[in-house]
């Protein structure tokens, strides 16, 4: 898994991911927001396997 899943943009879904869950477990939105779960991983790991079949990347590149 190389990493496609830049600084900000990991950032920002860890941030909306664990704000999901916690509306959720605070029984102030429904169970939808679960969903949360996946941008909190895919931020803490930096891979996104949404961004493979696009050949989308926001890691800087590095040379």
């Amino acid at each position: 898994m190389k990493c496609n899943v830049g600084g900000i943009d990991r950032m920002l879904r860890v941030v909306a991911g664990l704000a999901l869950i916690g509306l959720t477990l605070a029984g102030m939105i429904g169970v939808w927001g679960w969903i949360g779960v996946v941008p909190l991983v895919t931020g803490l790991f930096g891979f996104c396997p949404a961004y493979l079949p696009f050949g989308a990347s926001t890691c800087a590149t590095h040379k």
